[in-house]
């Protein structure tokens, strides 16, 4: 069963997310769901994973869901698994930068 949050816990880390970790909140996008994602925000969660909103290369508003890397039941756990996930991107990014080329 999915875990869901009080209104004032979602609040909470939401106004931390889009306030403190915006450039992480740009990473997650970028490496989950699209690479040309601008104006990037978090706008939910609960425990199976975070929602994103973002503007697409098209100018478009995009909602998108990326799954927690790890388990989420109490609060604590979405600290842990915004960070596993940031960890994750990044080294998504630096895999995708170390590849070779293509032909």
């Amino acid at each position: 069963m999915t875990q869901h949050f009080d209104a004032d816990v979602i609040t909470a880390v939401l106004s931390h997310m889009n306030g403190d970790h915006v450039a992480d909140n740009h990473t997650i996008v970028h490496a989950f769901a699209d690479l040309a994602a601008s104006d990037v925000a978090m706008v939910g969660f609960d425990g199976d994973g975070g929602d994103w909103e973002y503007t697409d290369a098209a100018g478009e508003r995009i909602l998108t869901r990326i799954p927690w890397p790890t388990e989420v039941v109490e609060r604590k756990d979405v600290r842990r698994a915004v960070v596993e996930l940031h960890r994750a991107a990044v080294a998504r990014h630096a895999d995708s930068r170390g590849a070779p080329e293509s032909s």
